[in-house]
């Protein structure tokens, strides 16, 4: 079972002291070793860069995204079909943020229905399961 892993798993592993830090490094390592079949798409990744840019860690962001795009090495594409569908999970779901969107396409179009992360609007899709990065 292969698994969409969210921009936050990410975050919170290089982040700062946090609840969620040591349960999403250890399921990047699990990711890292085989035991966890994940993927991403290239929306993480500039979502990675946007972030820690933002705050002021463009080193730490670079080094990041340079690190996720080797660890997947076939990421998914957002393509056109994924940003149609994303329009229309707006268009359902009003509170869910743009981003959030366009991983639910990517990841519906590609076949997966299962997120981990820490973000709960996850949950208002009825064709996602939210996992918690902790559950692994």
């Amino acid at each position: 079972m292969r698994v969409f892993l969210d921009t936050n798993v990410f975050l919170y592993a290089v982040g700062g002291p946090h609840s969620e830090r040591d349960a999403c490094r250890m399921l990047l390592r699990r990711v890292g070793d085989g035991t966890v079949e994940a993927t991403v798409n290239t929306e993480v990744i500039q979502e990675i860069l946007f972030v820690l840019t933002r705050r002021g860690h463009g080193r730490e962001a670079l080094k990041l995204a340079g690190d996720v795009a080797s660890l997947f090495p076939e990421l998914l594409s957002v393509t056109r079909a994924d940003m149609i569908a994303a329009c229309k999970l707006l268009g359902r779901h009003p509170k869910l943020s743009v981003r959030d969107a366009v991983h639910a396409a990517t990841m519906l179009n590609a076949g997966l229905h299962i997120v981990v992360s820490v973000d709960p609007d996850f949950d208002w899709l009825r064709d996602i399961r939210r996992v918690a990065p902790s559950a692994f």
